[in-house]
């Protein structure tokens, strides 16, 4: 990733707190270390000098359980790091955030049309080849207004031709989108404009082919036995609650560069739990983005496990939303002014003590701009942190709104030791500060999703990782028709904005909408309530080699692998 002042003051801050920085491979609302499974020779051996464990069993924590494994309904990052064991798009993101081939052997580019060439040793887990139908299905599924529920990532795909019209049903043939199968092993795909980041989109879990046998199957997404898939691994086994497993599939085409024979994770949502099993070797790394390494033991275990600890700045950020449907965050003061009455530098230094940085904008640091990293062209400075005024702003929205007091209260979060944390000393700072009185409130994982998605809540924990190299991913979101706006935000400018954006090839411009888009939501209208910017904080043993970790903090454990020890 490019140097930046944003990165290198991070760097400054961690090492002064006598943390040892290393390349490594969040339970986060979405690459530094080196290929290794490509590096190992067929004898077991590693640059002729380490060798192969004999067990290639990686074990790993889930702090919550993924919903679904249909890749159209897919939204969260414990979906994402299991899919991408299982699946595999058209390209897929290298250590250098860069798209190489992967279903497709090679693509050809000419503006908009992409004609991609697909691998004739491809094939799905049971010994069926992987072909461009597949493909063209799987995109019909996530963009058909008929699938149920409607694929919150549906928007993805709008970037080619028609897509968006056959989402709303504006019209109903899909032969008039972009899709074209020219034969078995050849796709064409039309984009409405030119798009530089659409080969990476082609990585991401929306994109994936899906086994034609799924249709009309309602529950073959839950169903271990069901499940047939065209990644490195597949799955063996799912007992709910408990454990995860995924198996080496020796249909995949790459199996020779894939060292693992299993990946078995556990689900526990306990940050102590998890700690505890690192230390006692039951696991091989703990922390994010899947599970966490709590927050009191990070200056312990920075000292007792320094070869071992790894952190990372990463384009993620963790925020609270409001519900703009909602009482009282219906009212615009209301908002901004819980927004500037938490202090966010106490929150980074005595709370989650990973040297995160303060947040007081969207798009985090680490995201592509014109000629240098977005952050750094365009500052965060859509709002301050002022109790006085923040008072003031409570008292006029309360009067307009014909409060005498404010209605009950209540902040939601996803079952989490870090996330409680967090929501405790906010809800003390609103105490302090405000006056006000808020109940915090824990959800299981799959739940609390459900009702963000439902709007059934006031203020909500979140945290959004880039799925890909650009400020879009960060701020397209928060569309009218986009089905992860959880917030209600219906704004017209905004949507011009974003739309503007996607269709235009000057840079500037698009730098110039996204600013503008940035102040409607943070400053404008404050949906969203940016605290900071996150760092990837995690535990891998030493003998644990190839975890990819990416810019955004995604995590990909496919060509990983096991030394002995």
């Amino acid at each position: 990733m490019k140097k930046n002042k944003s990165l290198l003051l991070l760097l400054t801050l961690v090492l002064a707190v006598g943390t040892l920085l290393s390349a490594c491979g969040s339970n986060n609302d979405k690459n530094s270390a080196s290929n290794g499974g490509n590096n190992t020779s067929n004898s077991g051996t590693n640059s002729g000098e380490e060798k192969l464990a004999a067990d290639q069993t990686l074990k790993i924590n889930l702090s919550a359980e993924p919903p679904t494994f249909d890749p159209a309904q897919a939204q969260d990052s414990q979906a994402n790091t299991v899919l991408k064991t299982m699946y595999e798009g058209l390209a897929r993101m290298n250590d250098n955030g860069e798209p190489e081939p992967a279903a497709a052997e090679k693509w050809d580019v000419d503006g908009t049309k992409y004609t991609f060439h697909l691998r004739k040793d491809a094939k799905w887990s049971n010994g069926d080849p992987v072909t461009a139908k597949d493909f063209a299905f799987a995109w019909e599924r996530v963009l058909s207004p008929n699938t149920d529920p409607a694929p919150p990532y549906a928007y993805q795909l709008y970037y080619i031709k028609n897509a968006q019209e056959y989402n709303e049903g504006k019209i109903t043939d899909f032969n008039q989108v972009g899709v074209k199968v020219v034969d078995d092993y050849t796709l064409e795909v039309e984009l409405v404009s030119p798009t530089p980041y659409f080969l990476g989109l082609t990585s991401f879990y929306t994109y994936y082919p899906v086994h034609q046998s799924v249709k009309d199957d309602a529950k073959w997404a839950v169903d271990a036995s069901k499940m047939i898939v065209n990644g490195p691994f597949t799955l063996t086994n799912w007992t709910k609650g408990q454990t995860i497993e995924v198996t080496k599939n020796e249909n995949y085409w790459g199996k020779d560069n894939i060292k693992l024979s299993k990946i078995s994770m556990s689900l526990v949502n306990s940050g102590a739990t998890e700690l505890a099993s690192y230390k006692n070797g039951e696991l091989d790394r703990t922390g994010h983005p899947n599970g966490e390494v709590p927050t009191d033991q990070i200056p312990i275990v920075k000292q007792e496990l320094k070869d071992e600890f790894k952190v990372k700045g990463i384009a993620s950020t963790y925020y609270y939303q409001f519900n703009l449907t909602a009482k009282p965050f219906d009212n615009e003061k209301i908002r901004k002014a819980f927004a500037m009455t938490i202090d966010r530098q106490a929150i980074v230094d005595k709370v989650t003590l990973g040297g995160q940085l303060p947040a007081f904008g969207f798009v985090p640091p680490g995201i592509k701009g014109v000629n240098d990293e977005f952050r750094n062209e365009v500052k965060d400075d859509f709002f301050t942190e002022n109790t006085e005024e923040a008072k003031k702003l409570l008292e006029e929205g309360m009067k307009e709104e014909g409060y005498t007091q404010l209605p009950e209260i209540t902040l939601t979060y996803n079952s989490s030791e870090a996330h409680k944390k967090i929501a405790l000393a906010v809800a003390d700072m609103w105490k302090k500060n405000l006056g006000v009185d808020v109940k915090t409130e824990n959800q299981e994982w799959g739940v609390f999703i459900e009702n963000r998605q439902n709007l059934n809540y006031q203020v909500a924990r979140a945290g959004w990782t880039a799925d890909y190299n650009d400020p879009m991913t960060f701020l397209d979101m928060w569309t009218s028709n986009s089905g992860n706006n959880d917030i209600g935000l219906k704004d017209a400018e905004y949507d011009k904005l974003i739309n503007e954006a996607k269709t235009t090839e000057d840079n500037a411009k698009r730098n110039e909408n996204f600013k503008k888009a940035e102040e409607i939501l943070v400053k404008d209208t404050m949906g969203i309530m940016p605290i900071y910017y996150y760092t990837n904080i995690a535990l891998e043993k030493p003998y644990l080699k190839g975890v990819s970790l990416d810019f955004s903090g995604g995590i990909d454990y496919t060509r990983a692998y096991l030394l002995e020890h």
